[in-house]
């Protein structure tokens, strides 16, 4: 294979080896960040896809809800580049833990961060802390599967959940809503853990309120996800007429945006819906700001004070106060990135501060460090907007190999050093090993999956096909 090419001095020298470069965090920002380098020909290169789980896919695994098998089967298309010659899928290895982010760039020419954006954002109101409060990435975490999910506080939580909260008008927060409110029979052919399967069968919710502290026309779910409510078969939507009724701003909003008309067009056809007997409400309500969470041991209510909305479409409270009952609060008002041992984090972002993609380390570009994903502009766009992304940021990469900004690494293999030094990464025969365990297991529930949630049967799924080779 030709080598890369290393200016130095002005003289082109070849390291006779491709570029290797490691791409940390194996959703679909790294995966496209991936696919955008190996299969460029103007470099020959060698892709370490790196994630701290045993499993790839990111988001699309862990944040996509289950219910929506379409998009999950987007994991098909991924795999794709999973496979490719110049790709290594490498999981099990938490950069900061397991190996210095220094030790890792002492081994590779370069580094794309694509780790992404899984912390949760605060309300910063009295009581959130109280049981019963919970993050939506804590409930979306846990009926996704996720090995770090906490099963003890979710599960307690939505045991005793007749009156639910949801603060937040965005798709995650209508996500959260949908998969409380449906029935068992629904999610029934998902790929969930087979205990969330049975936590939500049996828990009591009765009630699910949607809360936004603006107007209908300043919501940010799509049209797409809204109207999915209106199929659940065992649940009713509600809206308040007078939580529709626009401001002169936002009819014209209105007007000139598609995505509020048919918002609104859609949520105008709810204003005659009642309650029925035996059925889960699920009612959105607007102009409705969260005060405080009221509860002495844990969450009791949410009280909640009227707004009205101005031209900039600031939010201001009118005093009229009221407190809707609740046995769970779920906040869902953003994603925010967390910092990575060794990488300067934006802490009022929560971004990596970057040019182009590469990373500004006090002000100026640090050579051979790149971003990608929600962790280079936040947690924005869709899964398909990554793909953009992450071209910029490769195009960025391959422009300073073409100006020798790069410098070569040593020739030894990082995973090599790795498992020498007691680590266990998970490669792609371990992670077809996991797959394959899923899939056996959700043919046992009549399902084509159920998804392992702790770390230890994953990993366990990994010992059990070595065995079956050796044996």
């Amino acid at each position: 294979m030709p080598g890369v090419t290393d200016i130095n001095q002005g003289t082109i020298h070849t390291v006779g080896r491709p570029l290797r470069v490691a791409v940390v965090g194996a959703g679909p920002a790294g995966i496209y960040a991936a696919e955008a380098l190996a299969k460029q020909e103007d470099v020959p290169v060698a892709v370490d896809l790196i994630d701290r789980l045993p499993t790839p896919f990111g988001l699309v695994r862990h944040g996509i809800a289950p219910d929506h098998l379409k998009m999950r089967a987007l994991r098909e298309t991924l795999h794709g580049t999973l496979d490719h010659e110049r790709v290594r899928f490498v999981g099990n290895v938490e950069i900061g833990v397991d190996l210095t982010l220094e030790e890792l760039r002492r081994h590779v020419d370069a580094v794309i961060y694509t780790y992404g954006a899984a912390g949760d954002r605060k309300l910063g109101i009295e009581g959130e802390e109280l049981p019963g409060s919970l993050a939506a990435t804590d409930v979306v975490a846990w009926y996704c599967g996720h090995p770090d999910a906490d099963r003890v506080v979710v599960e307690e939580a939505i045991a005793r959940a007749r009156d639910v909260v949801v603060i937040g008008v965005g798709n995650v927060a209508l996500d959260v809503a949908r998969v409380l409110a449906r029935s068992p029979e629904e999610l029934q052919p998902t790929d969930m853990p087979q205990h969330v399967l049975d936590a939500l069968a049996a828990s009591p919710v009765e009630r699910v309120t949607v809360l936004g502290r603006r107007g209908p026309a300043q919501a940010t779910f799509t049209t797409k996800e809204l109207r999915e409510l209106e199929d659940l078969t065992g649940a009713t939507v509600l809206v308040d007429p007078a939580d529709l009724a626009l401001e002169p701003d936002a009819e014209e909003a209105m007007a000139a945006d598609r995505l509020i008309s048919r918002n609104v067009t859609t949520m105008r056809g709810w204003v005659d819906h009642v309650a029925e007997p035996g059925q889960v409400t699920v009612r959105l309500r607007f102009h409705a700001r969260p005060a405080r969470l009221v509860g002495s041991d844990r969450v009791t209510g949410v009280e909640v004070e009227r707004t009205t909305v101005d031209a900039t479409g600031k939010a201001t409270g009118t005093g009229d106060v009221e407190v809707i009952p609740a046995d769970l609060v779920v906040r869902s008002v953003g994603y925010r990135g967390h910092p990575l041992p060794g990488l300067p984090l934006d802490d009022r972002s929560g971004t990596v501060q970057h040019q182009d993609g590469r990373v500004m380390r006090d002000g100026t570009v640090s050579p051979g460090e790149y971003v990608a994903g929600w962790i280079k502009r936040g947690p924005t766009g869709v899964v398909g907007t990554n793909k953009h992304d992450a071209r910029e940021t490769v195009g960025s990469l391959l422009a300073d190999v073409d100006a020798g900004v790069l410098k070569p690494a040593g020739d030894e293999d990082w995973v090599d050093t790795l498992v020498a030094a007691g680590g266990h990464p998970v490669l792609l025969a371990d992670w077809r090993a996991i797959d394959a365990a899923e899939i056996a297991l959700g043919a046992t529930h009549g399902r084509a999956r159920t998804t392992l949630h702790e770390r230890e049967s994953l990993l366990a799924a990994v010992r059990a096909a070595a065995a079956a080779t050796e044996g």
